[in-house]
């Protein structure tokens, strides 16, 4: 019997039902799909019932790469790396649909690699991925509420994102001890551009840093308190950063690189 390991944040998804629903949420028949971390197979498995053109995987983990290949031999593509060291662009000429149970300790750090590395043309046409519950929580949230951040601000930028389901620690092997949430994210037909993501993380990393403080601080520090860029975005300093809904920081984040070009 394989057992999980602790450290690569391994908690394999055995519920048939959920299993279902899952590979049940888009059309693959046909189509180019990619899997990150399979584990023992077993969403793999029913990926493979929808018949798919072609079905990467990617399995860090060495023990289970190679009972994957005994287990599904022709029928699958193993990539035997971490999924961070993988360059998505090269996977596949076609856009891929993604489903993952992301690793959770390294979860928000996939994602976010994969949005930006979103260039003039998305390399995927959806992502349907597992996150701890909390995780999700964060990537979802609106503003004005407790969640809300960095994550959800960079997530939303150029993805539609919907919640399908929250999914219970008994549903796993072993069972973790909080709940998980699929999300199913699709690429936004129009998204503000913004030359480099770093400078919307600049923007966001300053403003959240102190999240309790007014807005005042962060935006003199990076507009020197430029009147005019206040008067065009007409919001209060003495707000706080939860307070600016999404398009405000993608917003900022032009303005930001028209001082830094």
């Amino acid at each position: 019997m394989i057992k999980a390991k602790k450290s690569l944040g391994q908690n394999f998804l055995i519920d048939q039902i959920i299993l279902n629903k899952i590979v049940d949420l888009v059309n693959i028949q046909n189509k180019a799909v990619l899997e990150i971390g399979p584990g023992t197979g077993n969403l793999t498995h029913h990926i493979l019932k929808k018949k798919p053109k072609k079905l990467i995987v990617i399995e860090k983990d060495n023990v289970l790469a190679f009972n994957l290949q005994n287990k599904f031999n022709e029928q699958i593509n193993i990539i035997n790396k971490d999924v961070l060291e993988v360059d998505e662009l090269l996977l596949c000429d076609e856009r891929l649909t993604v489903f993952g149970n992301l690793p959770y300790n390294i979860s928000t750090e996939i994602l976010s690699k994969w949005i930006k590395n979103i260039n003039s043309k998305f390399w995927f046409d959806s992502l349907i991925l597992m996150f701890q519950k909390e995780v999700a929580d964060r990537i979802i949230a609106k503003f004005n509420t407790a969640n809300y951040g960095r994550l959800s601000i960079l997530s939303n930028w150029k993805l539609n994102i919907k919640k399908i389901m929250d999914v219970d620690p008994e549903s796993f092997l072993p069972k973790p001890k909080i709940k998980s949430t699929i999300l199913l994210f699709v690429p936004k037909n129009d998204f503000y551009e913004i030359k480099d993501p770093k400078n919307l993380e600049t923007i966001t990393r300053i403003f959240f840093n102190h999240r309790r403080k007014m807005l005042k601080k962060p935006f003199n520090q990076i507009f020197n308190g430029d009147k005019k860029i206040l008067e065009k975005f007409n919001f209060n300093l003495d707000m706080r950063p939860q307070n600016l809904d999404y398009n405000t920081y993608y917003k900022l984040a032009q303005e930001y690189e028209k001082l830094t070009s």
